[in-house]
């Protein structure tokens, strides 16, 4: 798999606090040079995003971030939202306290709220595979696929750990068809990034890999 290939999958990220615009504005730039999927960026700066990039790259954003633990009412309006200002994507945490109390009928129909807020928009959820149980995350494979999202996503980037192949494998083994899968955080080397496509990622957040190419390419 050449370089292209891989970069075409990758949400090329920038979700750091202290993110400006000019940097934003950098992550864009790249975006457009490398062909990068979407941009991933803070909702605080997604209608701006929108209008830089004028349909060159698609617009992704967080909701809930990075905790979860938002009410879903609050997730909602911050996915309406970001949707008004341009987003083309919507990455999603999940409430990791109704995991572990087992009240999976009540991240299923969180996760059935934002599908509807995002109007057709891509929905990927973000289940923060380091905290899980095996058992948790097989558990949330089939809550993601119930709930009719788009993408089951590993990582914040955030929290202990980020992505890793064995998670990925679990997820192919065990996702509805039709679900895809996000694989995010720590992903620093194009043959990582080709693994993680191997064992069935259909998308990488990660920020690396441009910055690679982008080194090499001076």
């Amino acid at each position: 798999m050449d370089r292209t290939e891989i970069l075409s999958k990758v949400d090329h990220t920038l979700l750091v606090q202290t993110a400006t615009w000019e940097e934003i504005r950098q992550i864009c730039d790249d975006a457009v040079a490398f062909g990068t999927a979407s941009v991933c960026i803070p909702p605080a700066y997604v209608k701006q995003a929108r209008d830089y990039l004028a349909g060159n790259v698609k617009v992704c954003t967080v909701i809930g971030f990075p905790n979860g633990y938002q009410t879903t009412k609050v997730k909602e309006f911050e996915a309406v939202d970001a949707i008004q200002n341009g987003a083309d994507e919507i990455d999603m945490v999940i409430n990791l306290g109704w995991v572990k109390e087992k009240r999976f009928d009540c991240v299923e129909e969180e996760i059935r709220i934002l599908r509807q807020a995002c109007q057709g928009k891509i929905l990927k959820v973000i289940i923060e595979t380091c905290l899980l149980t095996e058992d948790e995350k097989i558990r949330m494979c089939k809550v993601v696929t119930d709930a009719g999202a788009d993408f089951i996503k590993t990582s914040t980037g955030f929290s202990d750990a980020g992505a890793t192949f064995a998670d990925v494998k679990l997820f192919a083994a065990n996702v509805g068809q039709g679900i895809q899968i996000k694989a995010a955080g720590g992903i620093a080397s194009f043959a990582d990034a080709e693994e993680f496509i191997r064992l069935g990622a259909d998308r990488l957040g990660t920020s690396r890999l441009v910055k690679i190419a982008r080194s090499e390419s001076l």
